[in-house]
């Protein structure tokens, strides 16, 4: 599969190519370094998006709980800055040197036994991936196997969040407690406090978000993406065709998960800090939120649907810090009630703009930038897709 075949349609490309005008380069000529930052923490959020987009849109399978596997992936990243910071040399005031200074108030005299792996920063950056994969994985097998979904899916993941919240927030001595792991400086000596440290970990999320964006493109035009969608529109159907809907479930659950790991590494990279606030039910609902407001069938709607989400919080907070909350709620009422399909639709066939382009634009440039014929029609798309999940059965 070639580039140019991962977007379907011009406006997918478009929009691509759009994002990434904005956030390579208009953003980082136009910011101050803090606001800059702050759309560096907007974007880690956006990996959990994109594999929302995945789970929820493509397979149809609502979580409530990706902030666990965001905050497990913070976690292994701030557990090594931490390490690195508590030396024998820098805690040498302390009753322990040479272990976190959250463990000395809590009279710890030894590291514990699963801290010790997270000295190596190669050992960091595969449990940033796999721990997070695994969990969710081992999750999913646990409950697809069962046919456990929809609602009561989405409610246990949302138990799931609230049980790890609370289990890192009562043990202060092994994890920081809810004061989470704070003052993080250094990544192997290099300050991760400078300007010019922030500025390059600006980029590598933002690349690294480009890189899960292709993939996740690449994963919907793939086999294995059309049997998802016809999972999620007829999942009898497609178990009696021969397939797993158990293993393809927990695959893409781990798929998920492992994005939201990635994206939690690099926000506490950038921020310099990991709290047990950032995995609870609330924050995990608000990620959905992201991909909603986004559009949650398209990996590049979550992305601006992240973006202006969190822009929002943060405008509406400093300019009305008494009524921000009212002001976002009424933006959400009003993307629901307005645009059923998030933003992302706003551009599809059918959608807002598309219907106005078609109304305004002269012929000539219809005739050049109309990026699909006619969508066809409801039951010759649904039998298009199950005839391409089903494909090879035999």
């Amino acid at each position: 599969m070639t580039y140019k075949n991962l977007f379907k349609s011009k406006a997918e490309t478009w929009s691509a190519a759009a994002l990434a005008l904005l956030v390579l380069v208009v953003l980082p000529l136009l910011l101050p370094i803090f606001r800059l930052n702050l759309f560096g923490k907007y974007l880690t959020f956006g990996f959990v998006g994109v594999g929302l987009v995945l789970l929820w849109g493509r397979c149809g399978i609502l979580s409530l709980g990706q902030g666990v596997f965001f905050g497990l992936g913070g976690y292994c990243m701030a557990m090594f800055l931490k390490l690195e910071a508590s030396d024998p040399i820098s805690t040498k005031i302390q009753s322990t040197p040479g272990i976190p200074d959250f463990m000395d108030w809590n009279q710890l005299t030894s590291l514990p036994w699963f801290w010790v792996p997270f000295k190596s920063l190669p050992f960091t950056m595969i449990a940033v991936l796999t721990i997070p994969a695994l969990v969710a994985f081992i999750i999913g097998w646990a409950m697809f196997r069962r046919r456990v979904g929809g609602v009561y899916f989405a409610i246990i993941t949302q138990a799931i969040a609230l049980i790890i919240s609370l289990g890192i927030d009562g043990n202060q001595g092994l994890t920081g407690g809810r004061n989470g792991i704070t003052d993080l400086r250094t990544l192997l000596g290099w300050d991760i406090r400078s300007t010019s440290a922030q500025y390059v970990l600006y980029y590598v999320s933002a690349l690294l978000l480009f890189a899960c964006i292709l993939f996740g493109r690449y994963v919907v035009n793939t086999r294995m993406g059309r049997v998802l969608m016809a999972i999620r529109d007829r999942e009898d159907r497609v178990r009696f065709s021969g397939y797993d809907v158990a293993l393809y479930r927990s695959f893409i659950f781990a798929l998920a998960a492992l994005f939201a790991g990635l994206g939690g590494a690099m926000f506490v990279l950038q921020v310099g800090f990991m709290s047990p606030s950032l995995i609870g039910i609330v924050p995990s609902i608000e990620m959905v939120i992201f991909a909603a407001v986004g559009g949650r069938l398209s990996v590049i709607g979550a992305v601006y649907g992240t973006l202006i989400v969190n822009l929002g919080k943060t405008t509406f907070s400093e300019a009305f810090p008494e009524m921000w909350l009212f002001l976002m709620g009424g933006t959400f009422i009003a993307v629901v009630m307005f645009f059923p399909n998030g933003l992302a639709g706003l551009t599809e066939p059918g959608g807002f703009l598309s219907r106005q382009w078609q109304r305004w634009a002269p012929k000539s440039l219809l005739s050049v930038f109309r990026s699909e014929v006619e969508p066809p029609s409801e039951a010759a798309s649904e039998e298009s897709l199950l005839k391409g999940a089903t494909e090879g059965v035999k």
